[in-house]
């Protein structure tokens, strides 16, 4: 009998290997390509059809580079459109109001936006109100994680607040698993520990390659970064 997991390996091998088609693949007749690609469809379905579970998914975004907010409002307005509840805690942040917060008030209750910090370490200069607030946000996410009602729960910036050593990782990794089978978190910020990546079931790590503010002076603009 075959091993589940190494069929799995073969399909995925077998699809690496017929590539993705275009001017990639080797062939130069439209009827070898044909074929090709044929053949890369049949593994592709059956790549889908092995890969049949479903369970809530613990997924970071983490890295120096712009996006892991933004990244993460993505999969908010996806869940969203299909009906679900969406729950966004924001740690650290919360100083402003930011344009998604206001468009996505459409959606009514369906969504919970709650911004429960006052801002950046240095415009704060206070660690133990930071650390109250980190504390105090942790609270009310831990009644969203719980929530069977929510499908998708983001805690935007928790990354920070475990760099900064406002929470412990331990504490939220145990948080994180109080939630129910089909839930997904989502967790964004700069610096994420490596015993959260480990635990993790999707991470993406955002590179810097050019930003505006550093090399050429442009502020933080609406619509860009708020």
């Amino acid at each position: 009998m075959i091993n589940n997991a190494s069929k799995t390996n073969d399909l995925d091998r077998s699809a690496a290997g017929l590539g993705m088609g275009g001017y990639l693949a080797p062939e130069r007749d439209d009827t070898s390509y044909r074929k090709r690609m044929e053949r890369r469809q049949q593994v592709q379905r059956q790549r889908v059809e092995e890969r049949n579970k479903e369970s809530g998914l613990v997924m970071v975004f983490t890295g120096q580079g712009k996006g892991k907010t933004t990244a993460s409002l993505g999969l908010v307005l996806r869940t969203l459109g299909h009906g679900k509840r969406v729950a966004v805690i924001q740690f650290i942040k919360g100083s402003w109001e930011p344009g998604e917060a206001r468009a996505l008030q459409v959606f009514g209750d369906r969504v919970v936006w709650r911004a429960l910090g006052e801002g950046f370490t240095w415009e704060t200069q206070d660690r133990a109100r930071d650390q109250h607030l980190v504390r105090e946000a942790w609270r009310i996410a831990l009644n969203y994680l719980r929530d069977a009602k929510i499908q998708l729960v983001v805690l935007d910036e928790i990354n920070v607040a475990i760099k900064l050593g406002y929470i412990t990782v331990e504490t939220v990794l145990a948080g994180v698993r109080e939630r129910p089978r089909l839930t997904h978190v989502v967790l964004t910020g700069r610096g994420a520990p490596s015993q959260l990546i480990e635990n993790a079931d999707l991470v993406t790590e955002m590179t810097l390659i050019h930003h505006p503010f550093r090399e050429q002076g442009v502020k933080a603009q609406v619509g860009v970064e708020f």
